[in-house]
């Protein structure tokens, strides 16, 4: 692992419990000399070629998180470990099987380490679905989860779930559903890429995280999808959210 502390850091006043993942259109270096031109940090990067880079110790609270909100709580960059995923298309196509490699090595560790929730494995867009569409839509969730690293659903569970409130059904997993088409993106980036647009223009998918042609209203399979991983979501973690 390779070392290259910042100084863009300050004291935790929570526990760690979350570990968000983002990504970022840089390789490592640029990466650092932009976060520090906007003051912003994070605790790892790994590159491309998968090599990993620690920039802030994780005792300490580095500055990724931004304004954000999961399952009711917010500080996140108080209680969560952020790591950078470097993406030259922001995470719109494949991560490379380094990356992926280094990734399940990482986040197995932390999640020892800090007996870190499945569903508190996060995007950057789950947590600020306003803000922010990292780490994308190419994001490899699935085959973490098949390295034990976070969930996913089994749509067979969709009919167990009477709820048909989308805002409801949004907010219990997690989601900030104060824009409800926000959140609905990205649970879909998460869950059902398929249903976002690609963005060539990654200063404007950075400007507007939630593609203008993005519809989900009354889209049975979006619906469905929803219902199948709110069942997976309350059954395992037995904390539904009220937000």
């Amino acid at each position: 692992m390779r070392q290259s502390p910042l100084t863009l850091f300050d004291e935790r006043k929570a526990d760690i419990t979350m570990l968000v993942l983002h990504s970022v259109a840089f390789d490592p270096e640029d990466a650092i000399k932009t976060f520090m031109v906007n003051g912003v940090s994070s605790h790892y990067i790994i590159a491309e070629d998968g090599e990993v880079w620690q920039l802030v110790d994780e005792s300490k609270r580095a500055w990724h998180a931004g304004k954000s909100k999961w399952r009711g709580w917010e500080d996140i960059n108080s209680r969560s470990i952020g790591i950078e995923f470097c993406s030259k298309s922001l995470g719109q196509t494949s991560f490379s099987e380094a990356q992926q490699k280094s990734a399940t090595e990482l986040l197995k560790s932390l999640i020892g380490k800090y007996d870190i929730k499945p569903e508190n494995v996060v995007g950057h867009s789950d947590i600020a679905p306003i803000r922010k569409p990292d780490p994308g839509k190419a994001f490899f969730w699935k085959a973490l989860v098949e390295n034990n690293i976070g969930w996913w659903f089994d749509i067979n569970d969709a009919p167990k779930v009477k709820e048909n409130r989308v805002e409801v059904l949004l907010a219990d997993i997690g989601y900030d559903t104060s824009e409800i088409i926000a959140a609905a993106c990205a649970f879909c980036r998460r869950f059902l890429p398929s249903k976002v647009a690609s963005e060539s223009n990654i200063n404007k998918l950075i400007l507007n995280p939630v593609p203008e042609n993005f519809v989900f209203a009354e889209d049975e399979e979006f619906l469905t999808t929803l219902k199948a991983v709110y069942y997976k979501y309350l059954k395992e973690s037995k904390t539904p959210c009220n937000m």
